[in-house]
């Protein structure tokens, strides 16, 4: 692809996908690991809570509980709803409970860290010039629009089985809502500033991606995926890069560095 191109379609619409960024064969590879990861999870009883996109559900289950807040440098679970009977139990196969698991695989899992850092990943962060749901919502920086989002397909996302689907151009509209830290006393430990905006449904736009396909997303583009209506599983491999230079990260901001974890370079 020509990267001039490639950046000027990302600058004007806000996300671009890029098939074939992986083989199948890394996908298979990071698909194994992350089975083998989920048949050897302990999962404690606190920690069986339901990761939503819902404003409320967003409140409750993840920012009041303090395995969510915390699991920045760890890898937690993080479940769909209705996986857990009423005594917590599993009443669906486990590789079917998952939402998502976060949110550092990229520093712990060898695989997961050697596609996090590769010369693939590093020239498209380079070829898009990242310098110059939203995802700042939850990862703001001051100013805006040194984020962008790393979503890589492990199988075929399709309209069926919840491909992602954006706003074309709506990056440059700016945010209209914060999640952020409350004080460390008060309940719930987050809170959201500002309103999501009502969004015309008819502007959304599909972008349905093989298998080892890449999807670069801006932090400030509107977006989503739809539900799962289909029977086949829609595995994805997904983080953020941030360009440091001349960036504040906003102390506020869920997602903090930690001693034991501080934020890596792409470029080690």
């Amino acid at each position: 692809p020509n990267p001039i191109t490639e950046r000027e379609r990302f600058r004007d619409e806000g996300y671009l996908v890029l098939e074939e960024f992986l083989d199948s064969k890394e996908c298979d590879a990071l698909r194994a690991r992350m089975k083998e990861i989920v048949e050897n999870m302990d999962v404690p009883a606190h920690c069986r809570i339901q990761f939503s996109t819902e404003h409320e559900e967003q409140l409750k289950a993840q920012g009041s509980a303090d395995y969510f807040i915390t699991s920045g440098d760890k890898i937690r679970f993080f479940f769909e709803k209705g996986v857990f009977d009423d005594k917590g139990e599993f009443i669906v196969p486990r590789e079917q409970s998952l939402n998502k698991v976060g949110h550092a695989l990229h520093a712990y899992e060898p695989l997961y860290k050697s596609v996090t850092h590769s010369p693939k990943v590093q020239v498209s962060s380079w070829v898009l010039n990242i310098t110059p749901h939203q995802d700042a919502t939850f990862l703001y920086t001051e100013p805006l629009g040194r984020v962008i989002g790393v979503w890589i397909a492990l199988e075929d996302a399709t309209l069926d089985n919840g491909c992602l689907w954006f706003i074309p151009g709506s990056h440059k509209s700016g945010i209209t809502r914060r999640m952020v830290r409350t004080s460390k006393e008060t309940y719930p430990l987050t809170d959201f500033i500002g309103r999501e905006q009502n969004h015309d449904e008819k502007l959304f736009v599909p972008a349905p991606v093989k298998k080892g396909g890449l999807v670069l997303i801006h932090g400030e583009v509107v977006h989503r995926s739809a539900q799962n209506t289909s029977d086949h599983s829609r595995q994805v491999y997904t983080f953020h890069i941030m360009e440091s230079q001349d960036t504040h990260w906003s102390p506020e901001n869920w997602l903090q560095p930690t001693a034991e974890l501080p934020f890596p370079s792409l470029y080690t």
